[in-house]
């Protein structure tokens, strides 16, 4: 196994997790550069005089023999950045979404196929384990037939975060909450239920921003169960919940804390070994950003040098993008949306 060299361009919040997981896998990879146009928060990181510092991503492409870029910039700016350094040959891992816009999306999805370089995007809550365990059950077929679906992310945002930086709460750049903080969320549904049929939305704005800060989905799969994701930054405070909820034939789970970390409900008609030690699953977590990364980048490290991995794959980004994608034509058109 090789070791993989890799540089880092937005260093905004996000970036901090990437770099933590680099780092703690520092037998995996290389953390060779970092590239910030605001020149405040690329001075900010004081992480080795080794590590070169570059205030645009081309310069940095162009100087340094890359395996792989991770993308922490804005959204809206992803699949530009994608498209970029797959142009230069190198592996492109993305935070969620790709892009704000599907048709972008689409083109980095393709620039990176056509120049035979792997794009990945960041899903890290699938490496919850309290969501691995969730989702062995359900392919163990332990709930039966699953009825319904229920989602919740309720954090805090106030006007001071999305007044930290021009972009955020934009469509252009940024989307709403179910664009930037519900994405992992809607991952999951598809993750773990499988296509989606149908979505009706409702969304509001009570701060001061272009995109909702609250939304409801109502939705269908393709296979007739149902769900719901409530979403909201309005939460008194404090974050408050990041959960899933899952009811079957034969099983009712409810995973929650502040981002889907902790066990709260987990029944079954019959009864297996791991559910006696279930309830050591859950865990504390600092923020809602948990502590996936850790693992996704060791997918990340099995996947570059071409070994078995779990790691999403830029087609899996679409799938979540689009049902965010179509709620929001749902919210604006007031009816329900069709997914192909």
């Amino acid at each position: 196994m090789k070791k993989i060299n890799i540089g880092i361009v937005g260093c905004g919040r996000i970036s901090h997790k990437h770099i933590e997981a680099i780092l703690y896998h520092e037998d995996k990879f290389n953390l060779l550069s970092l590239c910030d146009t605001n020149k405040d928060k690329l001075d900010a990181l004081s992480i080795s005089e080794n590590i070169k510092k570059y205030s645009s991503l081309e310069d940095m492409l162009k100087n340094e023999k890359l395996d792989v870029v991770s993308v922490c910039t804005p959204s809206g700016y992803h699949a530009e950045q994608a498209i970029l350094a797959s142009e230069y040959k190198v592996n492109v891992v993305v935070e969620k979404p790709i892009s704000t816009n599907y048709q972008d999306a689409l083109d980095a999805v393709h620039s990176c196929k056509k120049n035979s370089v792997k794009l990945f995007v960041v899903k890290q809550n699938r490496y919850n384990r309290t969501l691995i365990e969730l989702k062995e059950a359900i392919d163990k077929n332990r709930f039966g037939k699953i009825k319904m679906i229920n989602v919740n992310v309720l954090w805090h945002r106030d006007q001071n975060y999305y007044d930290q930086d021009k972009w955020r709460g934009t469509w252009k750049l940024d989307g709403g909450a179910l664009m930037n903080q519900a994405s992992h969320y809607v991952d999951l549904l598809t993750w773990i239920n499988g296509p989606i049929e149908s979505v009706h939305a409702f969304g509001t704005t009570s701060l001061n921003i272009e995109a909702e800060d609250t939304a409801v989905l109502n939705i269908k799969f393709k296979n007739t169960s149902i769900g719901s994701l409530s979403v909201s930054m309005l939460a008194y405070k404090k974050n408050f919940e990041g959960s899933i909820t899952v009811m079957g034939e034969k099983g009712l789970v409810k995973i929650a804390g502040i981002a889907a970390n902790k066990i709260e409900h987990w029944e079954f008609s019959s009864k297996q070994p791991v559910d006696e030690k279930i309830d050591d699953k859950s865990y504390e977590v600092d923020n809602v950003y948990g502590r996936g990364h850790y693992q996704y980048y060791n997918e990340l490290s099995k996947s570059l040098n071409n070994e078995d991995c779990s790691i999403p794959s830029g087609e899996e980004g679409l799938k979540s993008l689009k049902t965010i994608i179509a709620a929001y034509k749902s919210i604006s058109e007031n009816k329900i949306i069709y997914l192909t």
